[in-house]
């Protein structure tokens, strides 16, 4: 029961770390999403209601995924954790670049090193646990049709 609990504290821990900092990014970002409704946006852009929800769900996913490799006891998890430590980081410094600067040439090529650190963090946790490199890949396909929008936004704008 003990065991259980803690695994429980683990799964709740990297979940509301990593949803945390999700909120606290929007929360920094809210007063500039006016501008972004006024942009020329490509035919393919969901509507912005999609968004928060598509976000709260990879949030979790990413958090259960991070839940997982720390609780594998592998050798390299610190590598692993790092590495979506970073991944995260550059994540939401992304929004607060292409939402609050509207740096959007500067926010695409960094949305393409974020591509990089997350087929990083996919390879690295694949080695640990491929339930958890799984649970990630929506996230590397979102942030792929981001690079398609951000690439599309910058050239129109």
């Amino acid at each position: 029961m003990i065991f259980c609990l803690k695994k429980i504290k683990v799964y709740l821990f990297f979940i509301l770390l990593t949803v945390g900092a999700g909120a606290l990014v929007r929360f920094v970002t809210q007063n500039s999403m006016e501008s972004f409704q006024n942009l020329s946006k490509p035919a393919l852009t969901p509507p912005s209601s999609v968004f928060p929800i598509v976000w709260a769900i990879l949030y979790c996913l990413m958090g259960i995924s991070a839940a997982l490799i720390y609780l594998s006891g592998s050798h390299r998890t610190t590598h692993a954790l790092t590495l979506y430590a970073v991944q995260l980081a550059v994540n939401l410094l992304w929004t607060i670049f292409f939402f609050n600067l509207q740096a959007y040439w500067f926010s695409f090529f960094w949305l393409l090193l974020l591509l990089g650190l997350i087929v990083a963090m996919v390879c690295s946790f694949w080695k640990i646990s491929k339930p958890a490199a799984l649970l990630q890949l929506p996230y590397l396909f979102w942030v792929t049709f981001a690079g398609y929008l951000s690439l599309m936004i910058a050239i129109a704008n």
